[in-house]
């Protein structure tokens, strides 16, 4: 029987990894304009009813939800409200001329040289581009003249969709429980559990708190690599962050020796015979891939073991 793992910091290594995620914008038609037109070098706001203007241009006032605002062109010079500094860069908020908000952009310069108060002004970038970013940032700027919010007049069609992406990056410490386990997969090929506070059967992956009895778990246990489908999917559609190319069965396996289910897939070749093979009791068995990395993908599947 093993020993149950020490909880104590320790050196494991960490995952590295990346949740990104694409996706599109749909700006409206005010935020639309906005984006066109400061490709020109001019920036749109809103003039609603109750005087109020705010840049960029909004659909619906932020102060009272009012709607269907006068589109005008706003000054590229205001005065600085505040700024700070962060990775290097310094994010102002710029009060633009005849505005009822702050403009949050980059600013251009020292630090050392700036103060609140101070008029400023944006230098546009050289390249036109449909983002905030046509405006490289905003520089000190003590001889600009107030300028004057004016009526938009003919303007570019709004854009309509702009393409985003968000990526988060982060590092997850694996931990004693984790790591044991992961380094058993890549060394030893061997699923590793830790026995439930009251009993025999293993929790994947392995935990020092029980779920069930919020009591320390106890002792180690290799699961065998056949187990049995409690619950599965047949996979036949394409979507946004498969692993593998469809069709594939998603499947909840309780390994022999645990007690919790582990997720994987099953590779398939027709959709009708998979539904007669694959489903809750099926007994299936690992494939084991050729590289070792120290994660679940060393398994490359799970098959259906015959009979």
């Amino acid at each position: 029987m093993l020993a149950a793992p020490e909880t104590r910091p320790n050196d494991l290594q960490t995952l590295h990894s990346e949740l990104a995620m694409p996706y599109t914008l749909t700006p409206g038609r005010a935020a639309g304009v906005f984006l066109a037109e400061i490709a020109n070098q001019r920036i749109v706001g809103s003039r609603f009813k109750s005087g109020v203007v705010i840049a960029p241009a909004q659909d619906f006032s932020p102060i009272d939800g009012e709607d269907d605002p006068e589109l005008v062109e706003v000054p590229a010079s205001g005065t600085l409200n505040g700024f700070t500094r962060v990775d290097g860069a310094i994010i102002g908020q710029i009060r633009l001329d005849g505005c009822d908000n702050d403009f949050v952009h980059r600013i251009l310069g020292s630090v050392d040289d700036l103060a609140v108060g101070q008029r400023v002004s944006a230098r546009f970038a050289a390249e036109p581009d449909t983002s905030i970013l046509a405006i490289e940032g905003f520089l000190a700027d003590p001889e600009i003249a107030e300028g004057q919010v004016k009526p938009l007049g003919d303007h570019a069609d709004p854009v309509e969709v702009v393409p985003y992406k968000l990526r988060l990056q982060y590092e997850h410490s694996y931990g004693p429980y984790y790591g044991r386990m992961f380094d058993e997969i890549k060394t030893n090929r061997v699923i590793m559990g830790v026995r439930t506070s009251e009993g025999d059967a293993a929790l994947l992956p392995p935990r020092e708190i029980d779920d069930i009895s919020h009591k320390r778990t106890g002792t180690w246990k290799a699961c065998k690599d056949t187990g049995t489908i409690r619950g599965c999917s047949i996979i036949n559609l394409e979507f946004l962050g498969q692993t593998r190319p469809p069709p594939y069965v998603y499947a909840e396996i309780v390994l022999a020796g645990a007690s919790t289910r582990l997720i994987h897939m099953i590779d398939i070749d027709d959709v009708e015979e998979a539904k007669q093979r694959i489903k809750p009791g099926t007994r299936v068995r690992a494939v084991w891939g050729n590289e070792r990395t120290g994660s679940l993908s060393d398994i490359e599947r799970f098959e259906v073991i015959d009979g």
